[in-house]
This record gives C-alpha cells, structure tokens and sequence, in this order.
C-alpha cells in the first residue's frame, strides 16, 4: 500500500493541537512507519493596523488538518481515536475507509503553504539579451544584469528612450532569442 493524504475533521481551533496529539501518538504506538507528515495548513496574513505592518498565520481550512499516511485499520484507528479529531473527511459511515485526496490537490495546497516548490530549470544565463513577451514592456528586448533563482525573477537592462533601464520581471514573462 502506498502513503497517501487524507483530511481530518477536528473540533474547530483544536488543528494545531490535533497534530501535536497526532505526531506524539504516532510515535508513542509505533506508527512511523504508516503515518508520514500532519500539516495543519496555513497562509501568511499582512495586515495594517494603527500605521504597523503585522503579520499573522491564517488557517486555511479552519477545523481541517491533512496527514500523509498508509491507510490500514490500525492507522485509521490511531488517527480516528486522537483527542480532538472529529472523523476523516470523505468515510461514508463508522467502519468505511475515506477517500484520500487526489495528488494535484494535494499539490496545490502545498505549493500554497510554499513546500514542495516545483524545480524550476533556467536556461537563460548573465548577460544574454532576451525579449520581453509580457507586461509593460512586451516585445522590448533587453540584457540580464542579474538572475534570482530563489524568487523566480531576473533583472533585464531594456533601451528604453535612448537609455538602459533595469525592469525586473519573471522568468515567464521573456524568451531567449
């Protein structure tokens, strides 16, 4: 049997403790080896408040928490008997087992929670001229001055009025010519 993701419905404000409570039982029964990871999936929040930026954590399923796990009956029973975990999302009835998550949800989710980033190749190298293929500047063609891997970005140098003008854009936004 292959891990797979499944949601678990807990008692709303408990997600964080439901995976403490997860992970600490997981480990107290021996379960390593059927339940892998317990996210409790979440978003960065920037608000402003009184002129101070102030950032939080916001639950993105509030009352939900998602575990990577091989699904037997022992796990299930781990997982179901967790103090605060209200059932699994998806079990139609007390003895079914649910219906674990498809992977390109699961992908989403933790491309939003910023795991599991997908590597991406660059082919464009310093100071190779490109053009643009998008946004404002669409079709003008320019120099990488410099490349942020991390960030998905680069730094062209475009002639613009007769001047060199630094605009930072995404790698999707040129192409090699």
């Amino acid at each position: 049997m292959e891990k797979q993701w499944f949601v678990v419905h807990t008692y709303s404000g408990y997600e964080n403790k439901v995976k403490a409570n997860l992970e600490k039982r997981l480990e107290s029964m021996g379960m390593e080896d059927k339940i892998f990871r317990v996210l409790v999936p979440e978003d960065e929040e920037t608000e402003i408040k009184n002129g101070k930026k102030k950032t939080a954590k916001k639950k993105v399923f509030p009352g939900y928490v998602l575990a990577e796990m091989v699904m037997t009956d022992d796990s299930w029973y781990v997982v179901r008997n967790t103090p605060g975990v209200t059932g699994f999302v998806g079990s139609t009835g007390s003895g079914s087992k649910p219906t674990p998550l498809l992977d390109e949800e699961v992908e989403v989710i933790l491309k939003r929670m910023g795991m599991d980033e997908p590597v991406t190749e660059i082919d464009f190298e310093m100071k190779e001229t490109v053009r643009v293929t998008d946004g404002p500047f669409n079709n003008f063609t320019g120099t990488i001055e410099h490349i942020d891997v991390d960030k998905h970005k680069v730094k062209v140098h475009v002639n613009m009025f007769g001047r060199e003008t630094p605009v930072e854009l995404d790698f999707s936004q040129i192409q090699k010519l």
